[in-house]
């Protein structure tokens, strides 16, 4: 497989990881859900695409393949892959949206369709594809520039989320492997680090949790997020401290096939994993 590019999730909407991203001043459209679950029955799916600005957008609906990664530090990133090979789980290819180009007016709401038509002979399992939906609408002034002539200068913006489509067929399960768990305390911060690896022949998509206790059980700091474990991540994970007190501590963690922003009914059933882990601060 060929990486396209690889892109900081915060700078998106991972679905099946992290919240929609607020709309720029004049631009952007708010997209729900924040992913696509769609099985062989139905082969269809819809977004809705609603224009919270002043001014009418014009929308683009494409499909790419990708998914999460980390890097070296333990960031997520999401890896866009332009060419993925005929191992590669993608439904990119045979995912369409319609209509595909849209303009939503102030204040409007729009629907968009989804329909699969994925190759015969699919084999039984979970394929992937990222929606992208780019939005372009009005324009921002550009400061600075010399006020000579009656002449305005603005840029015009075009503002992209990218949301998750899994697409299902016959028999799917998932799992999530936690290994390699380690955490220390640094300044007014606690920082976490451990092995995610998938199970199953589906993405893991649930959250983390972490507490970091002291000697009487007290927790002294929190902290959840969501989480998508398409192939093994080794992710990093913070939480504000206060000032401890030199000592043990343990830091407590636990992985679970839940999610506050989606439904039950589309996520995985797959047994909760936990672990836990000395910290020392000196």
């Amino acid at each position: 497989m060929i990486s396209a590019a690889r892109i900081p999730v915060f700078a998106l909407a991972l679905a099946a990881a992290l919240p929609l991203p607020r709309p720029l001043a004049a631009q952007g459209v708010l997209v729900a859900p924040h992913a696509v679950f769609i099985d062989h029955q139905s082969r269809s799916g819809s977004i809705l695409l609603y224009n919270p600005n002043t001014e009418p957008a014009e929308v683009t609906v494409s499909t790419t393949y990708g998914y999460p990664v980390t890097d070296s530090a333990g960031r997520m990133l999401l890896n866009v892959v332009d060419a993925p090979d005929s191992t590669a789980p993608s439904a990119a290819g045979w995912v369409q949206a319609f209509p595909r180009r849209v303009t939503v007016g102030p204040l409007e709401r729009q629907t968009i369709r989804l329909l699969a038509t994925p190759p015969a002979g699919l084999p039984d399992g979970e394929y992937w594809a990222r929606l992208v939906i780019a939005a372009r609408g009005g324009s921002v002034p550009v400061e600075g520039v010399p006020d000579s002539t009656a002449i305005q200068v603005g840029l015009t913006l075009e503002v992209r989320t990218v949301i998750a489509l899994l697409y299902r067929k016959g028999a799917v399960e998932t799992g999530v492997r936690l290994s390699n768990l380690r955490a220390a305390v640094s300044g007014d911060s606690l920082e976490v680090r451990g092995r995610l690896e998938r199970r199953g022949n589906a993405a893991f998509v649930g959250s983390v949790w972490g507490t970091l206790v002291d000697a009487a059980g007290r927790s002294r700091a929190e902290f959840t997020a969501p989480l998508a474990v398409y192939y093994d991540l080794e992710p990093r994970f913070t939480a504000p401290v206060e000032r401890l007190e030199p000592g043990r501590y343990w830091l407590r963690l636990r992985v679970a096939p839940e999610r506050e922003d989606l439904s039950p009914k589309v996520l995985l059933p797959a047994p909760p994993v936990s672990d836990s882990v000395e910290v020392t601060v000196p």
